[in-house]
């Protein structure tokens, strides 16, 4: 059994690709999935289509889809555990952060299901013996593009509104974080989605997601991940054209003035630049700090952060895992020499746990 799903099937990938997946704590191997091509994604891509055209997804009563987002509710509760270690296993963060996601990831199921089943049509006044009514149709099918930081939630947000609204989706999951995403779309089979409504294809943004976005059978993308990509599937998606939702991130710097409460704005400074590791598109990866605070808030800031304790994200006692990939900790050395060359004053945090791990995972 592969772990590519198309048409209701589990398969395998048509040309025998295969990728490691690492632990990001100590740079193991924790499985091997397979590695989707072109051939593939036509596959998924046109067993999509054909659910929408030819199962009638888009036509299902709206208490059909919710029951189907329902039952995915609760066996992402069931398994809540499992799902969250595996989550830690394929990022990094700590088993804390991972529990958190997986019950927001339930409670977006749960959301959608709700709203499904509400008339979503808008009454139109034009004048009497008239009745004119602005309804919502499923725009089709979606190819579904979910990042590695927050793999299971970001595609949750994703997968769960595509089904709620009647479309067919091809979803891909960054190739470094898949395991979740793969028992996420296990759950929706389970449900008794019917086949072809959800098809999961994993693989490279540059080979797969290349593939998926510009296929002339995809009616939208949903991409969540950096600008140049971002860039790339605005220019595929006017050859289309097709509908496409880009969500590209952003670092955002924390504000303090002098006459802020100074305790809570450094443990929210903390919070900002450090959960998950700082792997957050919102997080607050940098300080502007007013001159009259600057040197004690600068102080306090690195004691604190130094007391961070980073480690295994399955130990209770960690607060920080590692960074997801040794690519991450690449650039974060750069940003760090980039910094250091142009003399900025540079907050390091973190206190090494006595871990021989920690010089093999991803700190």
């Amino acid at each position: 059994m592969g772990e590519l799903y198309i048409d209701g099937e589990w398969t395998q990938a048509a040309a025998g690709g295969r990728r490691d997946v690492i632990n990001p704590y100590d740079a193991s191997v924790v499985t091997t999935v397979d590695e989707a091509d072109a051939t593939d994604v036509d596959r998924a891509v046109r067993a999509a289509r054909r659910a929408f055209a030819e199962e009638d997804w888009a036509n299902a009563p709206t208490r059909r889809r919710a029951d189907l987002l329902m039952r995915v509710h609760d066996l992402l509760l069931r398994d809540r555990e499992d799902i969250a270690r595996t989550e830690t296993l394929d990022t990094g963060k700590t088993l804390t952060e991972a529990r958190i996601d997986v019950e927001d990831v339930a409670n977006a199921f749960r959301y959608y299901a709700e709203l499904a089943g509400k008339d979503g049509g808008r009454v139109v006044d034009v004048g009497p013996d008239v009745l004119s009514r602005v309804v919502y149709q499923p725009v089709g099918v979606c190819a579904l593009i979910a990042p590695w930081n927050y793999p299971l939630l970001q595609a949750s947000w994703k997968v769960a509104p595509a089904l709620a609204a009647g479309n067919t989706f091809v979803l891909k999951p960054s190739e470094t974080t898949p395991l979740t995403t793969v028992a996420m779309i296990r759950l929706i089979e389970e449900a008794g989605a019917p086949p072809g409504v959800a098809n999961l294809v994993l693989g490279s943004g540059a080979t797969v997601g290349a593939a998926l976005t510009g296929h002339p059978d995809v009616d939208l993308v949903s991409f969540t991940g950096g600008l140049n990509t971002g860039r790339a599937i605005m220019a595929a998606a006017a050859e289309g054209p097709r509908n496409i939702a880009l969500e590209l991130g952003g670092k955002n710097p924390n504000i303090v003035f002098a006459d802020a409460d100074f305790e809570a704005a450094v443990d929210y400074a903390l919070d900002a630049a450090f959960l998950h590791s700082g792997q957050v598109c919102s997080a607050g990866s940098r300080l502007l700090v007013e001159d009259a605070v600057h040197d004690r808030f600068v102080e306090a800031y690195a004691e604190r952060a130094r007391a961070i304790r980073l480690g295994n994200g399955m130990d209770e006692g960690t607060e920080s895992g590692p960074l997801s990939s040794a690519g991450h900790r690449e650039k974060v050395e750069g940003y760090i020499a980039l910094a250091q060359e142009e003399g900025a004053r540079l907050v390091t945090g973190g206190t090494r746990p006595d871990d021989p791990a920690l010089s093999r995972g991803f700190f």
